[in-house]
């Protein structure tokens, strides 16, 4: 409490001396006589004075981010003691009268409350306030069944503010969200016309086009209007674990600190029962999985202005927008999707994801140490692991011929051959802008007959092949 005493001190400090400075900028640019001439030394001496000026406001200036970067390192390792605290000022700036449910239809003359932003510690992992922003449209069963999963597993209404996001217009779904009144913020995608310049050949794909234009426009909202700084994005079709908060709010952190890192994702391509045997094992990809993903305001910032028009999911993993980071991604889901019928009309739902296993073991990732996943840590320990597993050939290892070792290498030197393997051995097969799904360094890991096994390029590996599909 003394340092953020002295924190506050230095800051207020710091701020008067910027308004003095301020003060006398411009008493110097609006008080100069207009009716006489200023000699030239008199006006050389005020553009020394007013360039020493603009300098020291821009070294006070850097001096104001670095501590507000200290006052997080503090906030961060301030005890837990400070939780009611946190949520008698959430109370206090949302108002005690919640009679009504959040509207916000993208009126500029609306009020929107936001939280107080400046006084949460934002970084602290499983303190971290986090809007969950659930995206919906024209199914009232589906939205209904996963906001009673939400609410009914969420530890905290502060913590985990949900904001429900409607495109289409549907007037029964739309009166089941109104119907949880103030558990949830409610917003209305306002653009519902018909998507233009859409190619030819794409047309029959309208309907990716307007998610996207949805996301677009529901990011926005949480990020730009209600001013949240880290989004947890769900889709109307979800069902999550009962460990999907703790997952979200113990990862945070990381996401925040490691710059090689994007997003959290709660899904693996992957986990389907034979595949997966951990609940507490969490993993880097280099694959964007969506499916209950969490993301950050910076990263938000760096993709709106050029936010594509449709498939924005794709569009996620291309080199560009993924810039060589990572996610982080557990080996049991902590979703499960029951949205057989959408705009993708059952694509893979009965040949695949309908059999990715929902975690049921609780999982207390809080009291766990997870900074093995930093990729400082996680790089050597898992190549290491990978690399000193005896490789194997694909007959041997579906013949049970592994010489007893628990852990196994496959090599695969092209994408027939990758293909060759994951078809073999069940997993999915596909790339996306040359990235095999759940791959960290070309690297894709899962179980077989309770073997760990390691799909992976020879050693020194050089990167993805983007014409890989």
């Amino acid at each position: 409490m003394v340092r953020l005493r002295s924190t506050s001190t230095i800051v207020f400090m710091v701020s008067l001396f910027l308004l003095w400075n301020y003060t006398v900028y411009l008493w110097l640019g609006r008080n100069q006589p207009t009716s006489l001439e200023i000699s030239p030394d008199l006006s050389e001496r005020l553009n020394r004075l007013q360039s020493r000026l603009k300098d020291q406001m821009e070294t006070n200036e850097e001096l104001l981010i670095e501590i507000d970067q200290q006052k997080e390192i503090i906030l961060r390792n301030r005890k837990n003691g400070d939780e009611t605290d946190l949520n008698r000022r959430l109370m206090e700036r949302h108002g005690s009268d919640k009679s009504q449910a959040k509207v916000h239809e993208d009126d500029p003359g609306q009020d929107v409350v936001a939280p107080a932003f400046e006084d949460l510690p934002q970084n602290q992992g499983p303190k971290a306030v986090i809007a969950v922003l659930v995206i919906a449209c024209n199914r009232p069963s589906a939205i209904k069944r996963s906001l009673d999963t939400l609410i009914r597993n969420r530890p905290s209404e502060e913590q985990f503010p949900i904001v429900v996001s409607q495109d289409c217009g549907h007037a029964e779904t739309a009166a089941v969200i109104e119907s949880y009144s103030n558990r949830i913020t409610y917003i209305k995608q306002p653009d519902l016309g018909r998507i233009v310049n859409i190619p030819q050949s794409l047309k029959k794909f309208e309907g990716y086009y307007k998610i996207s234009r949805h996301y677009k426009y529901a990011l926005g909202q949480v990020f730009n209007t209600l001013g949240y700084d880290s989004v947890l994005v769900v889709e109307d079709d979800l069902d999550v674990a009962e460990d999907f908060f703790q997952y979200f709010a113990s990862t945070h952190h990381l996401l925040v600190e490691d710059e090689t890192l994007w997003c959290v994702s709660a899904w693996n391509d992957n986990g389907k029962s034979e595949k997966i045997s951990d609940p507490e094992k969490l993993y880097r990809t280099d694959f964007f999985p969506g499916l209950g993903w969490m993301t950050t305001k910076k990263v938000w910032l760096e993709l709106e202005p050029k936010w594509p028009p449709g498939f924005w999911d794709d569009w996620m993993r291309q080199p560009d927008q993924r810039r060589e980071r990572a996610c982080i991604r557990p080996e049991i889901s902590r979703t499960d999707t029951f949205g057989k019928v959408g705009t993708s009309k059952g694509q893979y739902f009965d040949q695949h994801l309908k059999f990715i296993v929902l975690n049921k073991e609780f999982v207390d990732f809080s009291k766990k140490d997870l900074s093995y996943l930093k990729k400082e840590n996680y790089d050597i320990s898992f190549l290491s692991e990978v690399y000193s597993s005896p490789e194997i050939t694909l007959s041997k290892l579906k013949d049970g011929q592994t010489e007893g070792s628990q852990r196994v290498r496959l090599t695969y030197t092209s994408q027939e051959t990758f293909k060759s393997y994951a078809k073999a051995l069940k997993i999915m097969n596909d790339f996306k802008s040359g990235v095999p799904r759940t791959a960290y360094l070309g690297i894709v890991t899962f179980l077989h007959n309770n073997i760990r096994v390691y799909i992976a390029p020879p050693e020194g590996w050089h990167g993805y092949n983007t014409d890989w599909t």
